[in-house]
C-alpha cells in the first residue's frame, strides 16, 4: 500500500490510522444516536440523561467518517486503547540479555544494607528520644519499611534469585517483619500481574463497574475516594480484599488459593502471627508507647507509601488510561496500562520500583536492571510508553495526581470491552 502522497508543497506521508477500540455499541444504532465524539469528562448519571455512559480517549469516529485523525495541536491522533503494532516478544528482544540475570549476592547486599539502616535508625531515635527527632525518624523508617517490602516483592516474583528456598526464606523474613503474609500476598500479587488492566479479573486497585459502584453505600464511597482513608487500606485489603471480591490472605481456604497452596498460606500466617506476638512481647518490655513510636507509626507510614505507589502505578495519568475486559484484553495490552513514576531521591531507596511498565510485563527482571531494561524498550514501546514527569528530591508532585484521580476516577461503564474511568459528580458535592 502506498504510504506517501503528493501535496501542494511536495511529498508528505499519509496519516497513520490506528485501529479503534470496541466500546460496546453493537446493539445500538449509530444513526439514532448520531454521536461523533464521546468525551472522558464527567458524565451525568441522572435518569433523564440520554447519553451513553461510556468514556473514551479524546474522540471516536463513527464508521465512514473521513476526517483526518489529529489532536488540537496538529499532532497525529494516538489511541491508547488500540492494539499495539508490536508483540511482547519484540519488547523482550530489545532488552539486553544481562538484564535477565539474577545475582543472589547483589540481592542479599540490598537486604543487608536496608536491614542495617532500619536498625540504625531505630537505635538513633531511641538514643535521642527527642520530639524534634521522632518525626524525621518516622518518615525515614516508614520509607525503609517500604524498601523492605520491595525486596520481599522481588522474592515473590522470583527475581531475587533462581533459588526457590532462598526466595522463600528471605521473603518470609522481609515481609513478616512488616506484617505482610508472604505467600498469601505473593499468590494474590501473581493474580494481579496475570490479569493487569482487566476490569473484573485484576486483583489490586482495579476499577469498580458502574453497577457495583452504585450498589455501595455513601459511607463506603466516601472512605474509598476521600483522602487519607484510601492510603490506610492495605491491612484491611489483606484481611478482606477489595469491594466485590471475597476471601482473606490469611485464610488457606480462601478463593484466592488452590488446594496445593494451602500449606504455604498456613506457613506465612504462622510467621505473621509470630511477628505480631513479638511486638506484643516488646510492648511489655519497652512499654507500648515506645513500641508505637519505634514500630507502630512507621508501619502506618509504610502502609501509606505502599498505597500511594501502587495506586499511582495504575491511575492518575494526565490522559485517561484504558481498562479492558472480554476479547479486547491481553497480557500485553493490560501491561501497557501501567505507569512509570519518578520519585527523586527515593528511587534508589525503594529499589527503582517506579520503573513499573517493564516490571509488569517481565517481573522476572531484577530491580537493579529495570532502569536499563526500560531505556532499551522505549523505542519499541513508542507512544504506548508514558514518560514520567521528573521529580524534585522528594516526590511531592505526585500528591497532585493522587488528589485529582481520587476526585475523578470513580467507576467504569458496564458496557464495552475498552472502558475509561468516569466521575460521579455528586460524590464530592460538585458538578462540572
Amino acid at each position: 500500500m502506498a504510504t506517501w502522497v503528493l501535496s501542494e508543497c511536495g511529498v508528505r506521508p499519509l496519516p497513520r490510522i490506528y485501529p479503534k477500540p470496541r466500546i460496546g455499541l453493537s446493539s445500538v444504532s449509530a444513526t439514532n444516536l448520531n454521536l461523533t465524539r464521546i468525551s472522558p469528562s464527567p458524565i451525568r448519571t441522572d435518569r433523564n440523561c440520554w447519553a451513553l455512559r461510556v468514556s473514551a480517549p479524546l474522540r471516536i469516529q463513527i464508521a465512514g467518517e473521513e476526517e483526518e485523525q489529529t489532536t488540537n495541536n496538529g499532532d497525529e491522533f494516538f489511541d491508547p486503547g488500540a492494539p499495539p503494532p508490536f508483540k511482547l516478544s519484540d519488547i523482550k528482544a530489545a532488552i539486553p540479555k544481562h538484564c535477565w540475570v539474577k545475582n543472589p549476592w547483589t540481592s542479599m547486599s540490598y537486604v543487608v544494607r536496608d536491614v542495617a539502616i532500619v536498625f540504625g535508625l531505630a537505635a538513633a531515635a531511641a538514643y535521642f528520644n527527642n520530639w524534634l527527632v521522632w518525626p524525621l525518624y518516622w518518615f525515614a523508617q516508614s520509607t525503609m519499611f517500604w524498601a523492605l517490602f520491595v525486596l520481599g516483592h522481588d522474592c515473590g516474583h522470583g527475581s531475587f534469585s533462581n533459588n526457590h528456598d532462598l526466595n522463600s526464606v528471605a521473603g518470609h523474613i522481609l515481609n513478616s517483619s512488616i506484617l505482610v503474609p508472604y505467600h498469601g500476598w505473593r499468590i494474590s500479587h501473581r493474580t494481579h500481574h496475570q490479569n493487569h488492566g482487566h476490569v473484573e479479573n485484576d486483583e489490586s486497585w482495579h476499577p469498580l463497574s458502574e453497577k457495583l459502584y452504585n450498589s455501595l453505600d455513601d459511607i463506603t464511597k466516601k472512605f474509598r475516594f476521600t483522602l487519607p482513608f484510601p492510603l490506610l487500606a492495605y491491612p484491611f485489603y489483606l484481611w478482606g480484599r477489595s469491594p466485590g471480591k471475597k476471601g482473606s490472605h490469611f485464610d488457606p481456604s480462601s478463593d484466592l488459593f488452590v488446594a496445593s497452596e494451602k500449606k504455604d498460606v498456613i506457613t506465612s500466617t504462622v510467621c505473621w502471627t509470630a511477628m505480631a506476638a513479638l511486638l506484643v512481647g516488646l510492648s511489655f518490655v519497652m512499654g507500648p508507647l515506645q513500641v508505637l513510636k519505634l514500630y507502630g507509626i512507621p508501619y502506618w507510614g509504610f502502609v501509606m507509601w505502599l498505597d500511594i505507589v501502587t495506586y499511582l502505578h495504575h491511575h492518575g495519568h494526565e490522559d485517561k488510561v484504558p481498562w479492558y475486559r472480554g476479547e479486547e484484553w491481553s497480557y500485553l495490552r493490560g501491561g501497557l496500562t501501567t505507569l512509570d513514576r519518578d520519585y527523586g531521591w527515593i528511587n534508589n531507596i525503594h529499589h527503582d520500583i517506579g520503573t513499573h511498565v517493564i516490571h509488569h510485563l517481565f517481573p522476572q527482571i531484577p530491580h537493579y536492571h529495570l532502569v536499563e531494561a526500560t531505556e532499551a524498550a522505549k523505542p519499541v514501546l513508542g507512544k504506548y510508553y508514558k514518560e514520567p514527569k521528573k521529580s524534585g528530591p522528594l516526590p511531592f508532585y505526585l500528591l497532585g495526581y493522587l488528589i485529582k484521580s481520587m476526585k475523578e476516577d470513580h467507576f467504569v461503564s458496564d458496557i464495552g470491552n475498552v472502558v475509561y474511568y468516569q466521575t460521579d459528580p455528586n460524590l464530592h458535592g460538585s458538578q462540572k
